[in-house]
């Protein structure tokens, strides 16, 4: 009697089980309960292990942060003169151009599925779901931010439904790169005429309102040609295993 009651209930188990996996109206509710909890163990955790560096090892993280300061006020010295000439050449050829992109910082809450290590769910502030956005990991390309049930869905470069717009080699040829659930990327529909070369590096064009443009992408590993294009597989730079952070381009306008 028991076994027949325990065959049961693993059928039982199996088919609401396979019900979730398929049904994506299931997942939804459960995905948002779970995906709360994550979080809230992600912040609670963060409070603590900032609360036990802040005693710890306050000396040497003031010293480092110090450091760090100097450098990015030096950075923003910098790019206050290039903004201030930007602006002084602006107004000199009376141009209406504007230009002001938007980065927010967004932390990783857990993988979308078991073993699809190129999915991962973020906790992302004030999420507006409309849009596709680009994701980048110090200033490499990471991949890009998709909605999927409303709620923000990264998509690294290796997953096969992750695209972007690309520039090639030294000319900027055109193309659009994507994953395939490999170890590398393609890069396709570069224009034929182009001359592209093995170890070449593969940036962001900037013209699919995702990226902006020059944020580097990979290189070119090898080359092959089709129906009057250029098809390249690259090697891309962004290689973490266990991403915690990243910045989402928010506008690049």
């Amino acid at each position: 009697m028991n076994k027949e009651f325990f065959s049961y209930f693993l059928v039982i188990v199996a088919l609401f089980v396979g019900a979730i996996y398929y049904n994506s109206t299931l997942q939804s509710p459960i995905v948002s309960s779970l995906n709360y909890i994550k979080t809230s163990y992600h912040n609670i955790t963060t409070l603590i292990d900032n609360n036990i560096q802040k005693h710890t090892f306050q000396a040497d993280r003031i010293e480092a942060l110090n450091y760090q300061l100097q450098k990015f006020e030096n950075n923003h010295l910098v790019m206050q003169q290039l903004a201030s000439e930007i602006h002084d050449l602006y107004s000199e050829n009376k141009s209406d151009f504007t230009t002001n992109p938007e980065v927010v910082l967004v932390r990783t809450i857990s993988y979308e599925k078991f073993g699809n290590f190129n999915r991962l769910w973020l906790d992302v502030p004030e999420y507006n779901s409309s849009k596709i956005y680009g994701l980048v990991y110090k200033e490499l390309v990471a991949g890009i931010v998709i909605p999927y049930n409303d709620k923000p869905l990264a998509l690294l470069s290796r997953d096969i439904k992750s695209a972007y717009s690309v520039h090639v080699g030294s000319f900027n040829a055109p193309g659009i790169a994507h994953g395939n659930n490999q170890e590398n990327i393609v890069v396709n529909f570069i224009p034929a005429w182009f001359d592209i070369k093995v170890g070449d590096e593969v940036s962001t064009s900037g013209l699919d309102n995702i990226f902006i443009k020059g944020l580097k992408v990979g290189k070119i590993l090898s080359i092959t040609s089709s129906q009057g294009y250029q098809n390249a597989i690259v090697e891309l730079y962004y290689k973490a295993e266990e991403p915690n952070y990243f910045h989402m381009i928010r506008s690049i306008k």
